[in-house]
């Protein structure tokens, strides 16, 4: 079986795996072993022993043909990341969506920081711990080349939205979004400070500060004077907001607010 399961995964079973170590695919779907990721589960069996469970890593090219099927999604995409090592789910991820590295910062007006992608580990406890749902609408507040509005869509189901002052990083993320043909999720150049916003989720990695997050937060709250609200901010606090409540979370960098419910 090993020449039928080498293409689509990388690893394997370890060195003191038994010779009865078997390999069991999914047919539900009646699709072959390396047809689509989420079709193909290996275990692990010594004799005598409990059944044992060995994780697989998809090369990226196999899990970004998933996610263009429409496939890879869900549980299915969060076991996927679960299987890659730590140390190597940021570049496996940029991998996977065809994300380049950052291009050079142009023209941010005072109060807007350089852009810098979040990390998967706190796109993947907001999905988890708000919880975001296939109803909500996440909107990202600075949302560079797309990771955040993408990968929370592929995870939850959910629309999602980005708004980016730079025109370059935008156009880079709505190819990106085009790529994995992903209708769902969209991305508007425009400063978030300066437009009226709508959502019920809103996702903040620290992308301004002074005045221009003084407005943003302005437009938020009004925002939440329409309809209950979450915000969900990564190294940045949210002084000043009696209308949000904040809980902890099991990320250091993440913090969740949740607004009142509108009178």
């Amino acid at each position: 079986w090993l020449p039928i399961l080498a293409p689509p995964v990388t690893g394997g079973i370890p060195d003191e795996a038994d010779p009865a170590v078997v390999a069991i695919v999914r047919t539900d779907t009646g699709l072959a072993p390396s047809a689509r990721p989420r079709d193909l589960v290996l275990f692990g069996t010594l004799l005598h022993q409990p059944l044992a469970t060995f994780a697989i890593t998809l090369d990226p090219a196999t899990a970004r043909a998933g996610i263009i099927a429409g496939e890879l999604r869900g549980e299915a995409l969060l076991d996927a990341i679960a299987a890659v090592a730590p140390a190597s789910r940021e570049t496996w991820i940029d991998a996977v969506l065809g994300i380049a590295p950052p291009p050079p910062d142009r023209d941010l007006p005072r109060g807007a920081v350089p852009y810098l992608p979040a990390g998967v580990e706190e796109i993947i406890a907001t999905v988890r711990e708000l919880p975001i749902r296939a109803t909500d609408e996440l909107v990202d507040l600075g949302a560079g080349l797309g990771r955040v509005v993408i990968l929370a869509h592929l995870i939850s189901g959910a629309r999602a939205h980005g708004i980016e002052l730079q025109s370059h990083l935008v156009e880079r993320a709505r190819a990106t979004c085009a790529e994995l043909r992903l209708p769902a999720v969209t991305v508007a150049c425009a400063n978030a400070a300066d437009i009226e916003l709508d959502g019920s989720v809103f996702f903040l990695y620290a992308p301004f500060n002074g005045d221009m997050l003084a407005q943003v937060m302005q437009r938020l709250a009004q925002v939440s004077r329409r309809r209950r609200i979450a915000v969900a901010t990564v190294d940045l606090e949210l002084h000043g907001a009696p209308w949000l409540v904040s809980r902890p979370t099991r990320r250091a960098a993440l913090t969740l607010y949740e607004s009142a419910q509108p009178t």
